[in-house]
């Protein structure tokens, strides 16, 4: 019988590794990556041998992904910001027979889904990033799912989180859950970019993000889900916040009432909202 035994809302922001790297933004990142480093010493202390991420930087355009291969392992370089992340090394096993029960689960609820194991299909940095650091010593095996889903509803995406909680507990497997993705994520314009890698885009979406992440605090889920597609769309969620729908989706929608852990507190990154928090497992 396997076991939900961890789940959070995550940053993947580029600048992190960047901070590991020479220059003017050395360092820059160290409490995101003490946060991913923290969430990675609860799960091993859990007991966790499997880490499912919503990666919203996996773009689909039709039905739900699951990137489910044997093992993985490249170097990759961002085509969207390659003087962020390039040349990254990475390898880490993955659990086929768990993205195979997802996606089974997740049709079985009228959610047109499929699970790969294709060399070739290769991870993005919503799923290498957090591994980086939460990975180091590939304890953990690895499944990536699509959550940067173009023309998906919502009330889709929190079933398909329904029904990963479903594969999980069919499986053998003790599972974190990632839901990795922003809060709002307007990016700064291009002439603003650089001077304002480390400043929210407009002071609109950084009031509305610390109203959220205050109902995060409460638990208070209820009034969260109900303005989750107006949030989504007006602050212009990463990836249309599927991977929230989806964390909450698993975790009990609206009926979820428990306070979150922040782990490292609401920043900006190039304009962006940004946040490492843990969701308590029920």
């Amino acid at each position: 019988m396997g076991k939900l035994a961890l789940a959070a809302k995550i940053t993947h922001v580029p600048s992190m590794y960047l901070s590991e790297l020479p220059g003017p933004h050395q360092g820059c990142r160290e409490a995101a990556i003490r946060g991913h480093h923290i969430i990675a010493e609860r799960a091993r202390a859990l007991g966790v041998d499997t880490v499912v991420v919503f990666d919203v930087h996996w773009l689909v355009n039709s039905g739900y992904h699951i990137n489910c291969s044997g093992r993985f392992e490249g170097v990759y370089t961002s085509n969207e910001l390659p003087h962020f992340i390039k040349d990254m090394q990475y390898a880490y096993d993955g659990n086929p027979v768990l993205g195979r029960l997802i996606a089974e689960a997740a049709n079985a609820q009228g959610v047109r889904t499929r699970a790969h194991e294709i060399e070739s299909l290769t991870l993005e940095y919503g799923s290498l990033v957090p591994m980086r650091y939460m990975n180091t010593d590939k304890t953990f095996r690895v499944v990536s799912v699509a959550a940067w889903c173009a023309w998906h509803e919502l009330a889709d995406s929190r079933t398909f989180g329904e029904a990963v909680r479903e594969a999980i507990e069919k499986s053998d497997s003790t599972v974190m859950v990632l839901a990795s993705g922003s809060l709002s994520h307007r990016f700064q314009d291009n002439r603003d970019a650089e001077a304002g890698i480390h400043d929210i885009s407009r002071e609109f979406y950084r009031q509305v993000d610390l109203r959220v992440v205050d109902l995060w605090k409460q638990g208070d889920f209820r009034t969260f889900c109900a303005m989750l597609p107006e949030y989504a769309d007006l602050c212009e969620g990463e990836g249309g916040m599927h991977d929230t729908a989806m964390l909450l989706g698993l975790l009990g929608w609206d009926a979820y009432d428990r306070p979150v852990e922040v782990v490292t507190d609401y920043f900006a990154s190039s304009g962006t909202g940004q946040i490492n928090a843990i969701f308590p497992v029920v």
